[in-house]
Order: C-alpha cells, then sequence, then structure tokens
C-alpha cells in the first residue's frame, strides 16, 4: 500500500501546471523527433538536454522521459507511411506496418501501433512500479553466458521470419552477421573487414545507416520498379468511424500485443540490449508461434503490435537498471544517467530511499506520458495519412531526401551516405531475387552483442562451450534455443518419412 500511495503522489505532482506543460511538450516534440529519420530519441533527448537546466531536476527529468516516450511512439509514423524506420526501434513495424499502409489500411497500422504502443508501456509501468528492485537484481545477475543464450534465442527465430526458404534465411542471417562485424575487433583491438582500406570502415557500420538504406531507399526504388507506369500512393481516408473500426480490429491483435510487452520489458532490463533487439525478437517469436505465419511480411496487424509493443515496454524496462542501479539499459537512458549526475542526483538503490520527491514524480510521469503520448498519436493521423495522399512521384523525392539528411544526421560522415546508398541499391537486388531482407537486418543488430558475450563466454569456461549448458539461467534458454534451431530439420525429416510411408 506504501507503493500505491507513492505513486498516487507522483502521478499527482505530475498535474502541476509546469510538469504537465512540459509532459505535452515533450510528449509531441518527441513524436516528431521519432518520426523523422535519422533523429530518434537518443538524439533528441540528448539535443534538449541543455534546455533542462531552466527548470528544477524533478521537472528536467520529466520532461526529458517524455521526449523518450514521445520517440518510441513517433517511430512507427515514418515506418507506416513513408517506409522509412524512424528508428531503429521501429524497424520491426516496417515489416508489417508497410504493406498495410499499401493496401490502404495506413489508419489501421497507426492506429494498432499506437493502442500496443500504451498496452506495451502501461504493462512495463505497473511491472516497473511492483518490482523494480528484484527485477533489476535478476538483470544484473545476466553474466556474457546469460546474455549469448538469450542472442542464440533470438537468432533461432529467424528461420520463421525467412520462411520456408531456408537456405536464403541462412544466407541472409550470414550477411548481416558480417555486416556487423566490420571494424574493430572488441577483444584484441585489431581491425578487421575493413575493405579496400577505406578509413570509414574503421568506426563499423552504423546500424540506422542500413536501416535507413534498406527501407527507406531500397522501399522507394522497389515501390517504384513494382508499379511502374502506376505510381500512385494507395488513397487513404481518415474518419472518426475509420478510427474506431481500426481500435476494434486491434483488439485481433492481443497475442502480439501481450507478447511484446512481456519480451520487450524483460529485454530492456538487460544491460546494452535497448528497445531495438526487443522490438526484433518479439516480431520473431510472435511470427514463430502464428497459426498463419505466412500472413507476416503481407500486412498483419499482429505484426505491427508485437514490435510496438516491446520498443515501449523496453524503453520503461531501461530506467529501472538507470534508477535502481546506475547502469543504463540503452543510449537514452544513458544520456538521462548523465543527466542526472549533472543535476547532484546519484542513481543506485539509495535513490528510492534518498528522493523520493525525484523518483516517484518520475515514475508517475510514466502512466501521464504514456496516456497522453497516445491521445496526441490518435489526434495526429490525419496529418500521417495526408503524406499518403501525395502522389509517389511527389513522395520518392521526399524519401530520397529524407533518407540522405537522416543517413548523415545519424554519424555526420559522407562515407555513411555512400555506404547507405550501396545499402538500398542491394536490398532491392535482394528483394528481386526473392531473398528475406528481415534476418539479415536482425543479424547485424544482435551480432555486436552475441559475439563478444561469446568469446567472453569461452575465456571464462577456457573454450568450454558447456558453460551455455550447465548454468541455471543460461542452461534452460540455449535448449530452447537448440530445439527451435533444429526444428525445421525434424520436421523436414518427418515429412519425408510420411511420405514414404504413404
Amino acid at each position: 500500500m506504501e507503493v500505491l500511495s507513492l505513486l498516487l503522489d507522483g502521478i499527482i505532482a505530475c498535474f502541476e501546471p509546469l510538469n504537465l506543460a512540459l509532459i505535452f511538450v515533450g510528449v509531441t516534440v518527441g513524436l516528431f523527433i521519432g518520426a523523422m529519420p535519422g533523429l530518434g530519441s537518443v538524439n533528441g533527448v540528448a539535443i534538449l538536454l541543455p534546455a533542462t537546466f531552466l527548470v528544477p531536476p524533478t521537472s528536467a527529468m520529466i520532461f526529458l522521459a517524455a521526449i523518450y516516450y514521445g520517440a518510441m511512439y513517433g517511430g512507427a509514423i515514418s515506418s507506416i507511411t513513408l517506409g522509412i524506420p524512424g528508428a531503429s526501434t521501429a524497424v520491426a513495424t516496417t515489416f508489417d506496418g508497410r504493406p498495410l499502409a499499401l493496401k490502404g489500411r495506413a489508419d489501421q497500422a497507426l492506429v494498432t501501433a499506437a493502442i500496443a504502443s500504451f498496452v506495451g508501456g502501461s504493462v512495463a509501468n505497473i511491472l516497473f512500479t511492483g518490482f523494480a528492485p528484484p527485477l533489476a537484481a535478476v538483470a544484473l545477475s545476466f553474466g556474457p553466458p546469460e546474455i549469448f543464450a538469450l542472442m542464440l534465442l533470438a537468432f533461432a527465430t529467424f528461420v520463421g521470419l525467412g520462411g520456408d526458404d531456408i537456405p536464403k534465411t541462412i544466407l541472409s542471417i550470414c550477411l548481416g552477421l558480417v555486416l556487423s562485424a566490420v571494424g574493430f575487433d572488441v577483444i584484441s583491438g585489431e581491425p578487421r573487414l575493413i575493405f579496400f582500406d577505406i578509413t570509414g570502415f574503421m568506426h563499423g557500420i552504423n546500424f540506422l545507416v542500413l536501416a535507413i538504406g534498406v527501407y527507406g531507399i531500397g522501399e522507394m526504388l522497389w515501390t517504384i520498379n513494382s508499379t511502374r507506369d502506376e505510381i500512385t500512393m494507395t488513397d487513404a481516408e481518415i474518419t472518426v468511424s475509420r478510427v474506431m473500426a481500426a481500435a476494434k480490429n486491434t483488439l485481433g491483435a492481443w497475442r502480439g500485443t501481450t507478447i511484446g510487452a512481456a519480451l520487450g520489458f524483460f529485454v530492456g532490463i538487460l544491460p546494452a540490449a535497448g528497445a531495438t533487439p526487443g522490438s526484433l525478437m518479439a516480431y520473431g517469436v510472435t511470427k514463430m508461434t502464428a497459426k498463419h505465419p505466412q500472413e507476416y511480411g503481407k500486412g498483419s496487424i499482429n505484426g505491427v503490435a508485437a514490435p510496438e509493443a516491446a520498443n515501449n515496454s523496453a524503453s520503461t524496462g531501461a530506467m529501472l537498471p538507470m534508477v535502481t542501479l546506475g547502469i543504463p539499459g540503452s543510449p537514452t537512458t544513458a544520456v538521462l544517467l548523465g543527466g542526472m549526475v549533472i543535476w547532484g542526483l546519484t542513481p543506485g538503490p539509495r535513490l528510492f530511499t534518498d528522493q523520493p520527491d525525484f523518483v516517484w514524480p518520475l515514475v508517475g510521469s510514466f502512466y501521464v506520458s504514456n496516456l497522453i503520448a497516445l491521445v496526441v498519436n490518435l489526434c495526429f493521423i490525419p496529418l500521417f495519412l495526408w503524406m499518403l495522399r501525395m502522389p509517389f512521384t511527389i513522395l520518392a523525392p521526399i524519401i530520397f531526401t529524407l533518407s540522405i539528411v537522416g543517413g548523415y544526421a545519424a554519424t555526420q560522415d559522407m562515407h555513411d551516405v555512400w555506404l547507405m546508398l550501396i545499402f538500398g541499391l542491394a536490398a532491392f537486388l535482394l528483394r528481386i531475387l526473392d531473398y528475406p531482407l528481415a534476418p539479415a537486418v536482425l543479424a547485424i543488430v544482435l551480432g555486436p552483442i552475441a559475439e563478444p558475450t561469446l568469446r567472453q563466454s569461452l575465456l571464462l569456461s577456457d573454450g568450454d562451450p558447456m558453460i551455455f549448458l550447465n548454468r541455471p539461467i543460461a542452461g534452460p534458454i540455449t535448449v530452447v534455443a537448440l530445439i527451435l534451431i533444429f526444428l525445421p530439420a525434424l520436421k523436414f525429416g518427418w515429412d519425408r518419412m510420411r511420405q514414404k510411408s504413404a
């Protein structure tokens, strides 16, 4: 009861005029920052951090957290309306959100994304409030073997993402893993895969550059090629009745929303994981466990709901280790952690007891920001759909310009702009050859997490791979992952035996 009383006091504090105004402004700004390719929550929070020194620390943190929430909602907007992920956290939303928009159901995709985001955020807020200390302890107990086992489980879902063409899926995964290895070796510090000795490869391949190239330029080229003389976007209409109908249809996406909310929060509390792996893993698990997985990638509302619920849930989850342990769970929370230190606050287990006047208004702002983000997002749907009414001959140059600007803004390096153009052309050619792109994108996200944890684990065990099986947490996860990896082969053998017996 004491926790509920403190939470209520925190929520009441959020309705003070200054804090409420900052939440509204933060959510709205975050919504558009998240929708702009190349920006995302990290850039938005970092850019606006200096402005927060004009207000008290509690109000400043509430403002930055509202931007974080708004950006999580906003990332789906350009993924659905333009086919360009607004941020890396919204890449998985593109897989089904964009096909829905091209079918004239952009309103359904946007409403599903908004509601799933709200549900994911709400579930995460409740878990954050009730189980912060024990969940933080669980996250802290995850060493390299446990994290690698979790990444292996994520790789096991790739087969489902690739449909029935397993060889093409494996090749796509390998391409992604190769690209994720470009740069300096994390253990020895030696440069590797520096193609043609070009120094731009030294810093590795920025994931956002890859995502914008594949799903921005590549999608634009694919649309131009597939429509030829009929280069116009599907008309999109918006009425109150359509929004209400879309909200009702979203009830059918309960499975994807549930998986996304639960898995996203768990992945979010793991240090160095964050919302991007969470959303991609949620999409993979949802598809793999679906009755009709062939519908995914063609406009499934569960395929929109799962990653959107996951990235909002993970964003709250990432705040948990930052507040309770002083360990940022994502790049954005690392910036927030820096702000707290500047304000003279010390994140850690004693923050809840030493600074309750700071912590509980912040936790209360999660609830208020989540609700306001839902309302603001739904109100702006007509504006988002207006973009779809433009002829594609006008929209294509806008997409191209946004892609170039977004790619440059991410690293401010022209090398990455050229790289993005190459990725766009390569993605277009792979789609023509019917190769799945999602496994490659997932591999380049999880590769930088999986490789160092694998090598650290083997160093800990003197090269004994049994470390992944004999640890109490890593063992069960690894077993499940191995079963999922070999399941297609077992299914293939079973089908062959049935054919011979018939």
